[in-house]
C-alpha cells in the first residue's frame, strides 16, 4: 500500500499527486507500464517544484485490486515505470502510495477502509512516512474526492480541472484553494502562494495553563477560488 523511495525529513513541504488523469494520462485501470505517459505540463510543473524545495508523492486509487482486475503486485512495474519517467527529467519521486480497496470489490480488499479518497487516511499515512509538514503541503488531483480527502489531512488542494469530474458535489471540504489546467499551471500557483513557516517547537512552560483549549476549527475561505488564467 505504501512505498517511500527517500528518506524521511521532519517538517517538510510536500505535493501529493493524484497519479490517474493528474500525474499521467488515464488509462482506465492500466498496469501496462508501456502505456504509462506524463499527462501534458507535468514535466515542467515538477520540476519548478523539486527545484523549489518541494517532495513529491503519488497517492493513488487503486480499485482494480480490489475488483479482481490485477493483483497488487502488478503497481510494482507502474511505479517503476513512473519513477523513470520522472528521473529522466531529474525529478524524484519520494513515494509511492495507493489504495487497494473498494467495498463492491470480488476479494478480501473488498472492505470500507479510511485510505480510500475522499477520505484522508492514505495522505495521512504518506506524510507520516515521509515527514510532511501538512501545514504547509499541497494536494493536486482531477476530481473532487482528491480534493476532499487533502483537506481532511490538512494540506491545501489544487483541482486539474481535465474534464474527469462528473458530479461536482460540493461541500465545504470539496473546495479547491484553486483550479489549474495541468500540472504546470498548478505549479505556478503553489509557488505564487505565500508560504507557511515551518511548524515550530513548543516552547516550554513555565507556568500552567489557567485557560482551556479550543477545540481546531477549519472556515472555508471567502474569497473566491483562484484560478491560473482565462478558462
Amino acid at each position: 500500500m505504501a512505498v517511500s523511495l527517500g528518506g524521511a525529513r521532519e517538517g517538510r513541504p510536500v505535493v501529493f499527486l493524484d497519479k490517474d488523469g493528474t500525474l499521467v494520462e488515464d488509462v482506465p485501470y492500466n498496469v501496462d507500464p508501456a502505456l504509462v505517459r506524463l499527462a501534458p505540463g507535468a514535466a515542467a510543473g515538477l520540476t519548478r517544484l523539486h527545484g523549489a524545495g518541494f517532495a513529491l508523492a503519488v497517492v493513488s486509487n487503486q480499485s482494480g485490486i480490489a475488483r479482481g482486475y490485477f493483483p497488487e503486485s502488478a503497481l510494482d512495474g507502474i511505479r517503476e515505470r513512473l519513477t523513470a519517467l520522472l528521473a529522466a527529467h531529474g525529478i524524484p519521486l519520494e513515494g509511492f502510495f495507493h489504495c487497494p480497496h473498494h467495498p463492491d470489490g470480488v476479494n478480501e480488499y473488498a472492505v470500507v477502509c479510511d485510505c480510500r479518497k475522499p477520505a484522508p487516511g492514505l495522505v495521512l499515512r504518506a506524510a507520516a512516512e515521509l515527514g510532511a509538514d501538512l501545514t504547509r503541503s499541497w494536494l493536486v488531483g482531477d476530481i473532487l474526492d482528491d480534493v476532499e480527502a487533502g483537506r481532511r489531512a490538512g494540506c491545501r488542494t489544487i483541482l486539474v480541472d481535465r474534464g474527469h469530474e462528473t458530479e461536482w458535489r460540493r461541500t465545504a471540504e470539496r473546495r479547491p484553494e484553486a483550479i489549474a489546467r495541468d500540472l504546470a499551471e498548478a505549479a505556478e500557483i503553489i509557488l505564487a502562494s505565500p508560504r507557511r513557516p515551518a511548524r515550530p517547537e513548543p516552547a516550554a512552560r513555565s507556568e500552567p495553563r489557567t485557560t482551556p483549549r479550543r477545540g481546531r476549527r477549519t472556515q472555508e475561505p471567502s474569497a473566491p477560488l483562484a484560478t491560473g488564467g482565462a478558462r
